[in-house]
C-alpha cells in the first residue's frame, strides 16, 4: 500500500472515504454522546464492526462489504482455477 495525498480543497479525489466519513458521521457521531477517548474508540470500533458486517450495502447488491469481499474472492479463486 502506498500512502498518497491528495491536494487541499479536493475531496472529490477521495469521494469513497469522505462517504464513508459522512455515514459515519451521520450513524454514529451525531447519536452517540462521548464522555472520553476511550468510550470514543470503542463505540467507533463497534459502529465499524457493524458498518463491514452487518449493514448492507445497496451499492453491493445489498450485501454487507465482508460478504461482497468473500463473494468475490471467491470468484477470483474459480477464474484461477479455470
Amino acid at each position: 500500500m502506498i500512502h498518497e495525498r491528495i491536494p487541499v480543497k479536493t475531496p472529490n479525489m477521495n469521494v469513497h472515504i469522505e462517504a464513508f466519513h459522512s455515514i459515519l458521521e451521520e450513524e454514529c457521531y451525531v447519536v452517540s454522546e462521548f464522555t472520553n477517548f476511550r468510550e470514543a474508540y470503542e463505540i467507533v470500533s463497534q459502529y465499524i464492526e457493524y458498518y463491514n458486517h452487518r449493514r448492507i450495502h445497496g451499492s453491493l447488491g445489498y450485501l454487507t462489504p465482508a460478504e461482497y469481499y468473500e463473494l468475490h474472492k471467491k470468484k477470483a479463486a474459480l477464474t484461477q482455477v479455470a
